[in-house]
């Protein structure tokens, strides 16, 4: 027998803030170390570990571009999902459920195809040289296999997050990232197979992941449970949501394509050494970015279904405590990488030289990541209360209108051209974060104000 919701329009604020975020942000890390914990085992091998980092790195543009896809059908859909039903209408929030499930899947299939196919042309595309290019090939080949399992985990767990179920939705992380620690070391170092081992122990723990999530969506427990009678296509149903879910899409997708500008000029200006450094740095800045999302989709369910309920106290409640505590996090993690950047880089590499030289732009690239709380949270509320427009400006505002340029403009205006290029991240991070700050101030306002009407977003 399916529990309900209504806990999410009853319970104190900060409580019920503390329940659903702290599962969210443990799931993240947890996710964090599953993204991560290829890249730290291969760094370490033996020999040809720097290049093997650097090729597994150049493959992180096109997993982004998977998750994005993901993040495209879920992440609008299940903000959906909640607010329908904090307006009572549980029929709805099902069939959305099942219409984007079926979504994904179709998705899947046309992803894995075109991996297959071009996963060489399009890794030389991103960044890759003669020295990685066959470490990178390597591991998509296997990695692509699995793009099912990624897809369905990723945007099937939204839902469960989504219906205020964060611990299942936490252990949904947490089965795959622990059976990836466990078999990466197999795979890699015992049965010698390097990166594809790497790759190998990813598809079989997302294979675990996605059988978690699927048996808790077709079973009692769930509040929204897959009926073979939702998994039609209904266009007046999914076109919301696929217009929701665009922001975070961008979010995800333009990674990759700042990921393949980034490894161009620095390719150019710095070598394989500067794009080795890349990998880490990127990865460093996910120790800030997937906690702000835990806590952002912690807030996710009470921000929408309060929303769809006409409930602006506990709305505007909510969204302020998130401000508040991604705001603290972001400090922290910005004083520790400012005065401990070995630590950070030294988890993935032993090499001296990627070592100092990572060490040295690590603090230049998280310059501000001390503001950066601030941005998360006021995206993530947008997707909340289901403003797609603005969080859609928002997300190409930061990447395509002020990051993407300044990667080329910044080598221009300072000596080192290679530091010019680390520097792009924080001075775009700086002007976004101002932008975000009023556009929210204004259109949050309005929020408020219309919630007596039918939300139909902006």
């Amino acid at each position: 027998m399916a529990t309900d919701n209504r806990f999410l329009g009853t319970e104190p604020v900060g409580k019920l803030l503390f329940k659903l975020a702290l599962p969210g942000v443990a799931a993240q890390l947890i996710n964090m170390l599953y993204n991560i914990v290829d890249r730290i085992y291969i760094g370490h091998m033996a020999g040809d570990g720097d290049l093997a980092l650097t090729g597994v790195g150049i493959c992180l543009p096109i997993i982004l571009f998977i998750s994005a896809f993901a993040c495209l059908i879920s992440a609008g859909g299940a903000p959906r999902a909640s607010i329908a039903m904090g307006q009572g209408n549980r029929d709805v929030s099902e069939k959305i459920l099942g219409g984007c499930f079926t979504l994904q899947v179709l998705m899947s299939a046309a992803l894995t195809a075109i991996l297959l196919l071009w996963n060489r042309e399009l890794l030389m595309a991103f960044g890759g040289s003669e020295n990685t290019i066959d470490y990178a090939v390597a591991y998509m080949n296997v990695y692509a296999l699995g793009t099912l399992f990624v897809q369905l985990t990723l945007g099937m767990n939204a839902y469960i997050t989504a219906q205020g179920f964060a611990k299942t939705s936490m252990l949904t992380v947490l089965i795959g990232a622990v059976c990836n620690i466990i078999l990466d070391p197999i795979f890699i170092f015992g049965f010698g197979m390097g990166v594809r081992g790497a790759a190998l122990a990813t598809v079989i723990s997302q294979g675990i992941s996605c059988s978690w999530v699927m048996a808790f969506l077709l079973g009692r427990k769930t509040v929204w449970r897959i009926k073979r009678e939702h998994l039609r296509l209904d266009w007046k149903l999914l076109a919301p949501c696929l217009a929701l879910g665009l922001s975070p899409f961008i979010m995800q997708a333009s990674e990759s394509v700042i990921f393949v500008c980034f490894n161009s000029s620095l390719l150019k200006y710095g070598g394989d050494i500067a794009v080795g450094a890349m990998t880490i740095l990127t990865s460093v800045m996910q120790f800030a970015l997937l906690p702000l999302q835990g806590l952002g989709q912690g807030a996710q369910p009470i921000t929408s279904y309060n929303y769809g309920a006409g409930n602006a106290d506990r709305v505007k409640d909510t969204v302020f405590l998130l401000l508040k505590v991604s705001l603290l996090y972001a400090v922290v993690l910005w004083l520790l990488v400012l005065f401990f950047p070995e630590l950070f880089a030294g988890m993935f590499t032993p090499d001296p030289e990627l070592l100092a030289f990572s060490s040295k732009v690590l603090p230049i690239y998280c310059g501000a990541i001390v503001i950066f709380g601030i941005q998360t949270a006021c995206q993530l509320t947008f997707v909340a209360i289901g403003y797609a427009k603005s969080s859609i400006l928002v997300a190409v505002m930061r990447k395509f209108v002020l990051l993407l340029p300044l990667i080329y403009l910044m080598p221009r205006l300072v000596e080192n051209k290679t530091i010019g290029v680390y520097m792009a991240e924080p001075v775009a991070d700086v002007l976004a974060v101002t932008f975000t700050v009023i556009l929210f101030a204004m259109q949050f306002r309005k929020a408020l104000g219309s919630m007596e009407k039918p939300q139909k977003g902006v």
